[in-house]
């Protein structure tokens, strides 16, 4: 997801790091490790036993610090490219989304694992499934405002920029709390979702008037 504030802590963690790494290793390279590190995340997060919990989060914190380095390597270098950015957003997308879903079935299977289970240690799959909705329109409005964007209109550029309640930061902060305390994932989950909810709302009412307005210009244009 994208975060301009992150963007900069990023550049300015891992420009030392990215110094000392050999010219051999490109940044699409760095990308194929994080994604790699995410799937080793979900995946050990559903397999996971009460004496294997911390390689989930290990695995992934290893994504996070990698995922912030393919562009900062990328930028340094002048090798940045649209082939990398689609590569990086790729990856993201598909652990985002598969992290909800891997730890409720993990904490499942621990939940009935146990003798005599607490029922706080079960998941409400319904709260994972509206995460994973409001995840799905928050991205449909990202990825409309920046196609019509880049054909017609620079203006709407800064409302697929502008800061909403939950932006990269924010989502990396809430899925590390998911790996720390997955007991919690079903209060996790709906509170992301209200807090996704909100930021969608935020930019719908701004998009809204410069849509109309948009198409008021390309009408007077036709009539011209």
């Amino acid at each position: 997801m994208y975060d301009n504030y992150l963007r900069h802590l990023k550049d300015w963690i891992g420009s030392p790091l990215c110094r000392i790494l050999p010219s051999g290793i490109t940044a699409n390279h760095i990308t194929l490790a994080a994604f790699v590190s995410g799937l080793l995340a979900v995946g050990t997060a559903a397999l996971s036993t009460s004496s294997s919990s911390h390689w989930p989060l290990v695995f992934w914190l290893l994504n996070r610090l990698l995922d912030g380095a393919d562009g900062t390597l990328a930028r340094m270098r002048g090798t940045a490219t649209a082939l990398g950015g689609f590569l990086d957003l790729l990856g993201d997308f598909i652990i985002y989304s598969l992290i909800p879903a891997m730890l409720a079935y993990g904490q499942e299977r621990r939940f009935t694992d146990v003798p005599f289970p607490d029922s706080s240690m079960g998941v409400d799959w319904r709260a994972v499934a509206m995460l994973e909705a409001t995840f799905h329109i928050n991205n449909f409005v990202l990825f409309y405002i920046s196609a019509v964007a880049a054909k017609s209109d620079d203006e709407l550029t800064s409302v697929s920029m502008r800061p909403a309640l939950i932006e990269g930061l924010e989502s990396g902060l809430i899925f590390t709390a998911m790996f720390v305390w997955p007991q919690y994932l079903t209060l996790l989950c709906w509170g992301m979702s209200v807090a996704v909810i909100i930021g969608i709302a935020q930019r719908v009412y701004v998009v809204i008037p410069l849509l109309r307005r948009l198409d008021q210009r390309l009408g007077n244009q036709k009539t011209s």
